[in-house]
C-alpha cells in the first residue's frame, strides 16, 4: 500500500506561482513513477507531469511549456510540482498518483488538492 497526501494548492492570481507537494508513505516508491494529473470540473483527467523516482527521468504534458516543474526529494519521501505563469485554465484539482515502473496504470492515488487562478 501506498498513500499519498497533496498539499500546496490555494487561490492564485494568473501570472503567479504554487508548489504542490505530495507526501508518500507506505510501501517504497523504488521501482515507481510518481505522476501529477489534473481535473477541471466538466473535463476529463490530464496529465501533467512525471518523474522517474529512481534515476530522476522527468515528463510533461504538451501544454506546460516550460511553465510548470516535477522534483522529489529522496529522504522526504516527497514530490513537488512547481506551477509558475499559472494561467486561468490551469484552474483544476491536481492529482498525485504512483505507478509501477513498466506498469500501465497508476494504482496508487491521493485525494487531490484544489488550484484557483483567477483572472
Amino acid at each position: 500500500q501506498v498513500q499519498l497526501v497533496e498539499s500546496g494548492g490555494g487561490l492564485v492570481q494568473a501570472g503567479g506561482s504554487l508548489r504542490l507537494s505530495c507526501a508518500a508513505s507506505g510501501r517504497t516508491l523504488s521501482s515507481s513513477v510518481m505522476g501529477w494529473f489534473r481535473q477541471a470540473p466538466g473535463k476529463e483527467r490530464e496529465f501533467v507531469a512525471a518523474i522517474v523516482w529512481n534515476g530522476g527521468n522527468t515528463y510533461y504534458g504538451d501544454f506546460v511549456k516550460g511553465r510548470f516543474t516535477i522534483s522529489k526529494d529522496n529522504a522526504k519521501n516527497t514530490v513537488y510540482l512547481q506551477m509558475n505563469s499559472l494561467k486561468s485554465e490551469d484552474t483544476a484539482t491536481y492529482y498525485c498518483a504512483r505507478r509501477r515502473i513498466g506498469g500501465y496504470e497508476y494504482d496508487y492515488w491521493g485525494q487531490g488538492t484544489q488550484v484557483t487562478v483567477s483572472s
